[in-house]
């Protein structure tokens, strides 16, 4: 056998047993249509985000929250985009770890996988972290401080464990559940937007305590990945890890995705916009750093008199939260199938219970996200490190989409237009928002992604891959090395030996070489298998006839 074949059965994920992946395909249920796949990725968008990110982006930033918020959402528009493509093309459940598997090989599908799945296993704990907080208000002893108490943390994982279980009982439960939910998560958000506006908006809050950048521009951009906005916007994602479980995905899918983004964008400009001119007066005192409330919205509405609202809110801390933790604990499941088809995790995994639902990585999940409750006791100790790990992981879809398209996997109908721009500036805006992360926090999400390049390297020498599929993924190596790099001597809480804005200059034309790279090395991996793109058409076809 050639080096090549062996990276054939590498790089299309079938260790193990190629007939046996795609059984385990077939055994899941094709049961979510466009509205089950809109509400999933409006029911992780819309979670504890909305409740706690315009207090913390506030407390980072100011007014200036405003334009992290932009460009967040613009940046996110562009990579779901890009999803949308590779939804249509080859709808996958597991599709995020699927899609570099498949382009690149084993290295990068193994890195991209392993912070994919850090992020997404945090979001449960850190929705179940959320509701509790919020509960605080009627349930003394559960939040102290800053943090949960051992009570608390018991109620979290009591969650954790709820949300499990709607999950296990199978596709068509999990989506009922959430949508009912994700009604009701929309609703009172833009209520809450309206009724803040129109109480109690002060427009000096804008403009005065060091006006509309009190912290510098910097600290806005900086806000983005850790102020629970990236973490906030990237729920989206979940639309594609459920597309192998999606009816008419080459319709459904990209319209689902792209109504998600549109949605929120404009939900949480009003969100931050109404927190803004509601803070009272005597809360800022000690500049919008001083900001300090527990339930932020309900907060607001009590001191603005709207003591219904307030309750209001704190009953939709339960709901909105737990919606979020439902759909997340579902993707995540999804994403470890993915893993395990690609023979980074145990083969195990892949295994489905009677009602096609992946338990087996339910449970794994479930045990790995309550180590985050242990030292990260809180929404926003969660989100610090996570969040900066999730915006690493939009790049590959840019790559990956390239290869597809120019290995000749894409047909002409499942072509989004303008996508050979929208590709390297979404490549190039996600590492500038990895980048404008303060140095001090960058290191350590570096490190945990890191660790996904040990796993691999175990798996590599265990597994007998071959070596082009590390030619495939280099890319990717350089590329965390050298983002790693220009943060340490850069001007966000770095060494300042690159002053800004130049420092950011140098990051995008580092990513716009790299990019380049990456789409070249992924494009030269897939041609050189034309068997497995085939392969792949062809049960992008049979999807489709389906």
């Amino acid at each position: 056998m050639t080096s090549a074949d062996a990276d054939e059965r590498g790089g299309t994920g079938t260790i193990g047993g190629e007939s046996d992946t795609r059984s385990a395909d077939r055994g899941l249920r094709k049961d979510l249509g466009f509205w089950s796949l809109l509400a999933a990725g409006l029911g992780s968008v819309i979670g504890s985000g909305w409740l706690f990110s315009s207090l913390y982006a506030a407390q980072d930033a100011g007014p200036a929250a405003m334009l992290a918020w932009v460009i967040g959402g613009a940046l996110m528009l562009c990579v779901a985009l890009v999803f949308a493509e590779l939804g249509m093309t080859k709808p996958e459940s597991g599709g995020l770890v699927r899609y570099p598997m498949y382009s690149h090989g084993g290295l990068a599908a193994g890195i991209v996988g392993w912070a994919n799945w850090i992020s997404y296993v945090g979001n449960p704990p850190t929705e179940a972290a959320g509701v509790v907080q919020y509960a605080s208000a009627y349930l003394p002893g559960v939040y102290d401080g800053d943090q949960l108490t051992g009570l608390g943390v018991l109620l979290a994982v009591v969650l954790m464990a709820g949300f499990v279980a709607l999950n296990w009982f199978g596709v068509r439960l999990f989506a009922r559940a959430n949508t009912t939910a994700t009604a009701i998560k929309i609703v009172i958000p833009v209520a809450t937007v309206a009724l803040l506006i129109a109480s109690g908006f002060d427009t000096t809050n804008l403009t005065d305590h060091g006006g509309l950048a009190p912290y510098g521009w910097g600290a806005a951009l900086g806000s983005i990945a850790t102020a629970g906005m990236v973490f906030a916007y990237t729920g989206f994602r979940n639309v594609v890890e459920l597309s192998g479980e999606a009816r008419d995905p080459r319709r459904t899918v990209p319209r689902a995705l792209i109504a998600t983004i549109v949605i929120t964008i404009v939900l949480y400009l009003g969100l931050q916009l109404a927190f803004l001119g509601a803070v009272p007066d005597g809360a800022l005192a000690g500049g919008w750093h001083g900001v300090n409330l527990d339930s932020p919205f309900a907060d607001l509405a009590m001191v603005l008199g709207l003591t219904w609202l307030s309750w209001t809110l704190i009953a939709d801390s339960m709901i909105s939260p737990s919606g979020s933790g439902i759909v997340f604990t579902a993707a995540n499941a999804r994403n470890v199938f993915g893993l395990a088809k690609n023979g980074f995790f145990p083969r195990w995994l892949v295994g489905l219970n009677a009602r096609g639902v992946p338990a087996r990585a339910l449970a794994v999940n479930f045990v790995v996200g309550l180590a985050y409750l242990l030292p990260l006791p809180s929404w926003h100790a969660i989100i610090s490190v996570t969040g900066s790990i999730a915006a690493f992981t939009f790049q590959i879809g840019a790559v990956s989409l390239v290869a597809f398209r120019n290995a000749g996997l894409t047909a002409p109908d499942t072509r989004l237009r303008g996508m050979r721009v929208v590709a390297p500036f979404a490549f190039v805006v996600s590492s500038l928002i990895i980048f404008w992360v303060s140095w001090s926090k960058l290191w350590i999400a570096m490190i945990i992604v890191a660790l996904g390049v040990v796993v691999y390297a175990v798996t590599w020498a265990r597994g007998g891959r071959g070596t082009a599929e590390l030619v495939g993924g280099a890319w990717l190596v350089v590329y965390l090395v050298g983002i790693t790099g220009l943060s340490a001597i850069g001007s966000f809480d770095g060494a300042g030996w690159i002053p800004a804005p130049w420092d950011s200059v140098v990051v995008a034309a580092f990513s716009l070489a790299i990019y380049a790279w990456g789409a070249s090395a992924g494009t030269t991996y897939m041609r050189a298998r034309p068997e497995m793109v085939a392969r792949l058409r062809a049960e992008a076809d049979a999807d489709r006839a389906a």
